[in-house]
């Protein structure tokens, strides 16, 4: 049950992350391995079954295995849960954040789509903004650096979900509140400005940061261009990508 299993999961799986993870100081990047690794299996519960109600058991699952962590209890032997236990244990994490996280992924098992605007924001601070700030703290940040993360994690969730429209919509779901053009570039724009409210950050934190490299790109032809959002258009060269990590990386920016 090591580090190792978890970065192999996350390499596989959801390679962006594992990249701007390889950006973090070598001693620091487990941690993200096992927080991005718990991200991933909390994400794929509802998508793995259609039954709703094996869905509801899988993020049941990982609900108790939170739990258990916090309360002191024996916790289940799991590649993934039991380093994410060390590693609570070691950086103090705030038990919130993952309970929010595993709970907002219970939308992802019905076809309904949010039912307001406020429903869709508090869905993305719980998932994208919410895993940000646990990878933050997870090297280093303090309160104080609470809203910066919020914000960034926001913006990342928006583009990321903008990049996903072809898939979910195939899949039968439609996250967003309008969907028309006007709508799309208007949530990129308020994307855009939560971006935009960033300050400088310690150097050791911004790894957190880089996994929504990305987003800005994303979020600004978006809101020139709504209509690549339903055909697909968003995604960049899997060259042109790496090329700005490493120079972000590089640089010390995000």
């Amino acid at each position: 049950m090591s580090i190792q299993a978890c970065a192999e999961l996350v390499e596989r799986s959801d390679p962006d992350r594992f990249l701007s993870a390889m950006t973090a100081a070598p001693e620091t990047r487990g941690a993200l391995f096992v927080l991005y690794a718990f991200n991933l299996e909390v994400a794929r519960a509802p998508w793995v079954t259609k039954e709703a109600m094996i869905a509801e058991m899988r993020l049941q699952w990982w609900a108790d295995a939170i739990e258990e962590i916090y309360e002191g209890r024996d916790v289940r032997r799991h590649e993934v849960v039991s380093p994410l236990a060390a590693l609570i244990a070691d950086k103090g994490l705030e038990r919130a954040a993952f309970d929010r996280l595993i709970e907002a992924r219970r939308w992802d098992i019905y076809k309904e789509p949010h039912k307001d605007q406020a429903a869709f924001d508090q869905y993305i601070s719980d998932t994208s903004a919410g895993l940000m700030w646990l990878a933050a703290l997870a090297l280093g940040a303090n309160e104080t650096h609470r809203g910066a993360f919020m914000d960034y994690g926001y913006a990342t969730g928006v583009a990321a979900l903008l990049r996903a429209i072809p898939a979910l919509e195939n899949a039968q779901k439609y996250p967003l509140v309008d969907g028309t053009p006007d709508g799309v570039s208007a949530l990129a724009n308020k994307a855009l400005e939560r971006l935009g409210t960033q300050k400088p950050l310690p150097k050791p934190v911004r790894a957190a940061l880089r996994s929504g490299w990305m987003a800005k790109n994303t979020l600004k032809l978006a809101a020139q261009s709504p209509e690549l959002v339903a055909a697909g258009g968003l995604n960049a060269s899997e060259f042109g990508k790496k090329i700005k990590l490493l120079w972000l990386s590089v640089t010390g920016s995000y």
